[in-house]
């Protein structure tokens, strides 16, 4: 019977290192806090046009920042990271949660609810400004 026991508490163990590389989960209130007190960084996962439509204030687009996330995130290897897609069942969040936790970052969280439950919730989003009117901006203030 003990080693029945010992096999089953193997399996179970064996089934929780098989989820390593989750990250814990944080909830719509907690990533409202943490934007009001401007500790933490946001990784919108969802892709460009759905960023473009709407994002949650403040997050970067990782479709565009992927190939500079070192750049974009805070110099502190402890500061808070959260990446979010577009919902429970989405996963597509794990790729800017392990780019952040490759490039050595320590506190990388999963906002599960994503982009969906953000806009169920109520919460307000940010667009995107179009390219073309970044571009303009650019070219007005340098020529002032």
């Amino acid at each position: 019977m003990k080693k029945v026991i010992a096999f089953i508490a193997a399996g179970i163990m064996g089934i929780t290192g098989a989820f390593a590389g989750e990250y814990p989960d944080v909830s719509i209130k907690e990533v409202k806090e943490a934007i009001k007190a401007k500790n933490a960084t946001i990784i919108d996962v969802n892709g460009s046009e759905s960023y473009a439509k709407g994002h949650v204030p403040g997050a970067i687009d990782f479709v565009v920042s992927k190939d500079a996330l070192a750049d974009a995130l805070p110099k502190e290897k402890d500061a808070l990271i959260i990446a979010y897609c577009g919902g429970p069942s989405c996963s597509a969040y794990k790729a800017a949660a392990k780019a952040a936790e490759d490039l050595g970052y320590t506190n990388v969280k999963h906002m599960s609810a994503g982009i969906s439950g953000w806009m169920q919730a109520g919460e307000k989003t940010e667009a995107a400004k179009a390219k073309k009117e970044r571009k303009n901006k650019k070219e007005k203030k340098g020529a002032e």
